[in-house]
């Protein structure tokens, strides 16, 4: 059964930082793409960052970009996303999700498996 589990959110100030962990208990992340996603209430869901299996390859929202960064750790099996100089628009449910398929894609219907997400409040 795959099995995605996010970590790291939590309540934070406007300008402070966040690590986002998405752990998997087998071979999940080894896909083609792992990918983070947000969704704020009332909103829907939408991409964020992702990196492809190598790590050579990673791309962002105009939203994050320069402010949050992807990253893989393949020896412990964990993606983060670190999230620097955070704004209250950064308010939102944080999920993982992993994609089969060598085209990179960017709307959460092209990816396969998702965790359960981990809160992310920023405070103004």
């Amino acid at each position: 059964q795959v099995q995605l589990v996010e970590s790291g959110g939590g309540l934070v100030q406007t300008g402070g930082s966040l690590r986002l962990s998405c752990t998997s208990s087998g071979r999940t992340l080894s896909a083609d793409a792992v990918g983070w996603f947000r969704q704020a209430p009332g909103k829907e869901r939408e991409f964020v960052a992702l990196i492809t299996r190598s790590g050579l390859t990673t791309h962002y929202a105009d939203s994050v970009r320069g402010r949050f960064t992807i990253s893989r750790d393949n020896a412990e099996n964990t993606v983060h996303l670190q999230m620097n100089s955070l704004k209250p628009e950064d308010t939102a449910l944080y999920y993982c999700a992993v994609r089969y398929g060598l085209l990179l894609k960017y709307t959460p219907a092209d990816y396969d498996y998702w965790g359960q997400g981990t809160q992310v409040t920023v405070s103004s």
